[in-house]
């Protein structure tokens, strides 16, 4: 039994599609998994979110949000502003916690980056990372400027004693620049190991069984895929350009 937790070097670089990839890669060897999003938002009502994203790309139907709030903001602030209690996520790590002992594979997909706040205590994903013992997964972008983000995470992880599970590149393009190609390396040399992933521009829009083969082939074999990172760096050099 594991829990994940999958976190980005900000918003929008691709954490649901990952998710979505560690989910439908785990169901395809028959693990149980389940999947929680502590808090959602810029989502109203009956919207589908990123579990119905995750539903519909792994097929996983075992999934948890707690809660949801309409406007598009920090869970903290999201929760303030529509006049509710936020998200209590030590009451999340409980129930992480009850499906662990039920499932395989727990991934738990935060909101945002890594220091986003739930509530007005300043409560993180990092501190539920930390009370869980779980490792992250961090998402990142490939581009000019995700040096930066990614080296600022993973330095507040470490500062926090949070464990790295491995980085992966939530959307790499047919025709990477040579600021992607160069910061391949450089990520690696960051995080002082080999990327975890790089999954492919577009990933959401495939069918459940192209994005499966998908995420087996941008998900390293740490992970039950079979990304080479090596062969990556290699095919992606600037030199060979």
């Amino acid at each position: 039994m594991s829990v994940l937790v999958v976190t980005g070097t900000c918003t929008g670089v691709g954490k649901t599609v990952v998710t979505a990839a560690l989910a439908a890669v785990a169901a395809a060897r028959g693990a149980s998994v389940a999947v929680v999003k502590p808090g959602q938002t810029g989502m109203a009502g009956g919207e589908p979110g990123d579990l119905d994203e995750v539903r519909r790309l792994a097929g996983v139907e075992d999934v948890h949000e707690a809660a949801r709030f309409p406007d598009p903001l920090s869970p903290a602030a999201a929760a303030r502003r529509a006049g509710v209690p936020p998200v209590r996520l030590p009451d999340v790590a409980k129930h992480v916690q009850e499906l662990a002992a039920t499932r395989r594979l727990v991934l738990v997909e935060g909101a945002g980056g890594l220091l986003v706040r739930y509530d007005e205590e300043g409560t993180t994903i990092a501190d539920l990372a930390r009370w869980l013992g779980a490792a992250v997964v961090v998402a990142t972008r490939p581009d000019l400027g995700t040096l930066n983000h990614t080296a600022l995470t993973l330095e507040a992880m470490a500062h926090r004693g949070v464990q790295l599970a491995g980085v992966v590149i939530g959307s790499w393009p047919d025709e990477p620049d040579l600021a992607m190609r160069s910061n391949i390396r450089d990520l690696e040399t960051i995080a002082a190991r080999p990327l975890s992933g790089a999954l492919p521009a577009g990933a959401s829009a495939l069918d459940p069984a192209e994005f499966l083969v998908a995420a087996h082939r941008g998900l390293a074999p740490a992970f039950g895929g079979s990304f080479d990172p090596a062969a990556f760096r290699e095919a992606h050099a600037p030199e060979a350009q």
